[in-house]
């Protein structure tokens, strides 16, 4: 990451050019020289001066990578899982759930949010994750499940099955979202909704990390099955390619019966 200090530098001399011209701007036309309306070749050559060098650290600051700053815990010196789903939006293939206990102190630079990191960093990451956690668990959970439970049960069921097989056992969950309900004798005080909260704390990435990837290799081996649809592409979103596929060669096994994507509800002109 970044270093604060050379940031706060970059930041302030962009603030600097920027008041440092208009303050040049404004006592030129306050002096006598206003009447006129008519800029020295010398005040031209400040104005333009500034403004190229404020481009440029504008430009440099834009290009510096943000320092991603994640939550090791929500309480000192109890065992959390976090919890994290991918692959609700689709309109086909299981949604994947992961439950993740980190030690205290990992920490690693490129661990954030999976949908703001790159393929690359993913991969990067998840045997680092997989390798150091303390615990995790995967689960995926079918589409035929998915239309019987709605998307939402669905994913907290896939997650609630991750935390099961977690050895050692959390003493706390830390979930994605803002729904989840009780189960076992994980009770409402046992644990914890944190909207965004992949880019909240690092056990909730590292499940979405987790989740993302998993699924992704999943879409990938049933694209080699059903290469008509583009999964290797789309991951079963419905993109324009995804859609005409349906249209043209209708649906799989693997595609979720209670989506209904607006683009292939019928129309009064549908039979004309």
């Amino acid at each position: 990451a970044l270093n604060p200090t050379i940031r706060a530098a970059a930041t302030e001399q962009i603030n600097f050019l920027i008041s440092n011209t208009f303050k040049f701007v404004f006592e030129y036309y306050s002096s006598s020289h206003f009447p006129s309306k008519q800029p020295t070749k010398l005040a031209i050559s400040r104005i333009n001066s500034n403004f190229w060098l404020y481009l440029s650290f504008r430009m440099l600051s834009m290009n510096m990578p943000k320092e991603i700053h994640l939550l090791s815990f929500m309480e000192a010196g109890r065992l959390e899982a976090g919890c994290d789903e991918a692959g609700r939006g689709p309109l086909a293939g299981p949604v994947y759930a992961a439950a993740v206990i980190l030690p205290s102190d990992f920490h690693h630079p490129l661990l954030n949010d999976s949908k703001k990191m790159s393929e690359k960093s993913r991969d990067i990451l998840r045997p680092i994750i997989e390798r150091e956690a303390v615990a995790w668990a995967v689960e995926a959970v079918s589409p035929e499940e998915i239309d019987e439970l709605n998307i939402l049960w669905a994913s907290v069921t896939g997650m609630q099955r991750a935390v099961r097989r977690l050895d050692p056992r959390p003493e706390f969950l830390l979930i994605d979202g803002n729904r989840f309900r009780p189960f076992d004798s994980y009770g409402f005080d046992s644990y914890r909704t944190v909207v965004h909260g992949d880019a909240t704390y690092s056990s909730i990435a590292a499940a979405s990390v987790l989740a993302k990837t998993w699924r992704d290799e999943k879409m990938w081996e049933l694209a080699k099955e059903y290469p008509e649809y583009g999964w290797d592409r789309n991951m079963g979103y419905p993109t324009k390619e995804h859609i005409e596929a349906i249209r043209k060669f209708g649906l799989t096994p693997w595609h979720r019966r209670s989506f209904h994507p607006k683009e292939l509800e019928p129309t009064l002109f549908s039979s004309l």
